[in-house]
């Protein structure tokens, strides 16, 4: 018996349904965005506001901040890919046993590994006494900066050599490091920022760490919710989405169970037990998606929704995806933010007039959401540069 086929438009409607890009698919409130597409990408403080506004029906900024601040019903988790991203308070205990508490473990072996070169006696006690400290910190001085949290614990102003002996031989202080590790423990969060929402100079506030709970059960949901949002997809493009090992992506697949589809150039994919069709089309739908949105970065392979011949100009050296400018499911183009405040963008193929009408109304959209605020991406791409130029 042959396998089901999902075709490329097909897995285009999929993607415009569950990534709730499609107007009739948008949703209510921001933990619906998050779950849609698993996590949003958090390096770039913007992203999560901009990805998020893409998928609500209606909200302006104040809406996401309530969730990220107020509700903390939408958090930042350094996870999948050692990457920051942020995930409903729903999902995220299944995040940090999955793929943050491996990364924690990391982080605290490396930089014990540093103090120990580093040659000054500091060690674990040491580094346990640091941590406490900045947490009485902010249990008696309230959402603090890394520099106020610097200036009011003495042990934090302490400086280390890393690489001692080596060409690139520096001295650097330990409080962006000791934060590092307190918020990879869960045991402190990112709150408000200093400036707007653009900002990623964050206040930290103390927290309790997520719920444990086995690894292996935590990998095994993730990948469940992966392949609905993502499927049809492999299992190269699971591990590269979460930096697994092989070894962890298939038995999380194992226990998943999910069935093999056929897709159009004739390789086969993956889907989730019975998930495999027909999806039903969707009406004709327009977004422009901001720099490392989860619908542009959900696999390693993207052939589907994206023209390799577009690559050079939307990625940039290192492989981050820059903003794009989206058409029932394809990246057409991509956009950029004038100093004016006005959003321009790049059509690298001709989708037709409809397309082109509807797209200049989501730019317009898009400002209009924006106001005051300016958006330059951490990441800046070629055609992005090229933009601004003029």
């Amino acid at each position: 018996m042959s396998l089901p086929l999902v075709t490329d438009a097909e897995r285009r409607n999929r993607l415009g349904r569950r990534h709730r890009l499609a107007p009739s698919a948008r949703a209510t409130d921001v933990p619906q965005v998050a779950d849609a597409v698993i996590a949003l990408h958090a390096t770039d403080a913007s992203t999560v506001f901009l990805s998020a506004r893409a998928r609500l029906r209606e909200g302006e900024p104040s809406v996401i901040e309530r969730a990220l601040y107020e509700d903390v019903s939408l958090v930042r988790l350094l996870s999948m890919r050692n990457t920051l991203f942020a995930v409903s308070t729903e999902l995220a205990p299944y995040v940090d046993s999955s793929t943050a508490r491996a990364i924690a473990t990391k982080e605290r072996r490396t930089l014990l590994k540093h103090l120990q070169e580093d040659g000054q006696g500091l060690d674990a006690d040491w580094l346990a006494r640091a941590e406490s400290a900045t947490l009485d910190a902010l249990d008696s001085r309230g959402p603090s900066t890394g520099s106020q949290l610097s200036a009011a614990v003495p042990v934090l102003r302490q400086k280390i050599t890393v690489f001692r002996g080596k060409k690139y031989e520096t001295e650097t202080g330990v409080a962006s490091r000791v934060i590092r590790l307190l918020a990879a423990d869960g045991r402190i969060r990112r709150d408000r920022p200093r400036g707007s929402w653009t900002s990623s100079q964050y206040r930290w506030v103390h927290t309790e760490p997520w719920p444990a709970m086995p690894p292996a059960e935590a990998r095994a949901e993730l990948a469940r919710r992966w392949l609905h949002s993502y499927g049809p997809a492999t299992e190269a493009d699971l591990k590269w989405w979460t930096g697994w090992t092989l070894t962890d992506t298939r038995k999380a697949l194992a226990a998943v169970g999910p069935e093999e589809v056929r897709l159009e150039d004739g390789s086969t994919a993956l889907v989730g037990p019975g998930d495999f069709g027909p999806e039903p089309a969707l009406e004709p739908w327009a977004a422009l998606l901001p720099a490392l949105d989860p619908s542009a970065m959900g696999w390693a392979d993207r052939g589907f929704h994206l023209d390799p011949a577009h690559r050079a100009a939307l990625f940039d050296s290192s492989g981050n995806i820059g903003p794009t400018v989206w058409w029932n499911g394809e990246i057409v183009g991509g956009w950029a933010q004038l100093p004016d405040g006005r959003i321009v963008h790049r059509l690298l193929a001709d989708p037709g007039r409809p397309a082109g009408k509807a797209i200049a109304a989501e730019a317009e959209r898009l400002g209009s959401w924006l106001g005051e605020a300016r958006i330059t991406p951490r990441f800046r791409t070629p055609l992005e540069r090229e933009l601004v130029a003029g």
